[in-house]
């Protein structure tokens, strides 16, 4: 037995040290949520968590990419609803005018409202989304992942040949009124078309953010598989080294009272 060096009460220090800093650790995960604290933790976990946090980013900004070019594609196409129905009228105001029996203050009547639904519609031409144009005849290129990959969206010209032919005639005769068919005819033909590709459009980005909402949701589950603590189990951890900190604060205490054996003998 010695006085100077008391071996057992170094080791219960030692035992005491370690479990007070598992103990530490195991409240921060808990007050964090989070299994890495500090990179010393986990490093290489650390390093993947990074790298998926950043993917997750990119996803859901190109999924924001992708609503918005909806948004966009959705306005269109509620234009050119409205635009299709004024060039119905128009076409029908075409045929009323080729009624031989009526009179030239009558065909002036028909003129005046197919007048207005072509202004309506050259009026539509130069309407705009955010302060992108609708119908400028310029697609729009939409990032839709976090590698930079474009999707070109098909585009719609209301400024077209077709569509200025038809909002540019009138029907103050018979021989006027059966070219403004014709050309009305064309451009609602062309506006079947300029619709479909918007629909085309709108089916291509409902169906890629679709995509990356899974995306996004697989790599948020990674994520949180390696940086998300489990509650349940690290309570069960943060319980058993209070416990232990208890029991080598107690045997710390028991260690240190050895020496006291020595002096025992001294005494006797």
């Amino acid at each position: 037995m010695v006085i100077n060096t008391n071996i057992s009460a170094l080791n219960a220090a030692n035992d005491l040290n370690q479990s007070n800093n598992m103990l530490n650790q195991s409240l921060a995960r808990l007050s964090t949520g989070s299994q890495i604290v500090n990179a010393s933790d986990n490093p290489a976990g650390l390093a993947e968590s990074i790298s998926l946090t950043a993917d997750i980013g990119q996803t859901n900004a190109a999924n924001q990419n992708v609503t918005s070019a909806n948004s966009f594609s959705q306005t269109q196409d509620g234009y050119l609803a409205q635009v299709g129905t004024a060039l119905d009228q128009m076409a029908t105001l075409a045929i009323e005018a080729q009624d031989g029996t009526i009179s030239s203050a009558q065909a002036a009547d028909y003129n005046s409202e197919f007048q207005a639904l072509g202004a309506y519609i050259t009026s539509t031409a130069t309407a705009a989304f955010n302060g992108t144009s609708l119908f400028s005849g310029t697609g729009l290129a939409v990032t839709i992942d976090g590698n930079g990959t474009t999707f070109s969206m098909a585009a719609v010209n209301l400024g077209a040949t077709v569509y200025t032919t038809a909002t540019g005639s009138n029907v103050t005769s018979i021989s006027f009124a059966a070219a403004a068919l014709t050309a009305v005819s064309a451009a609602i033909s062309q506006l079947g078309t300029d619709r479909s590709s918007i629909g085309a459009n709108e089916e291509r980005l409902n169906y890629t953010a679709q995509e990356l909402t899974v995306l996004s949701t697989n790599l948020t589950a990674a994520n949180s598989a390696i940086s998300d603590v489990d509650v349940a189990t690290e309570s069960t951890n943060f319980a058993k080294y209070q416990i232990l900190v208890q029991s080598g604060t107690s045997m710390l205490s028991q260690a240190n009272q050895d020496p006291q054996n020595v002096l025992h003998l001294l005494q006797n």
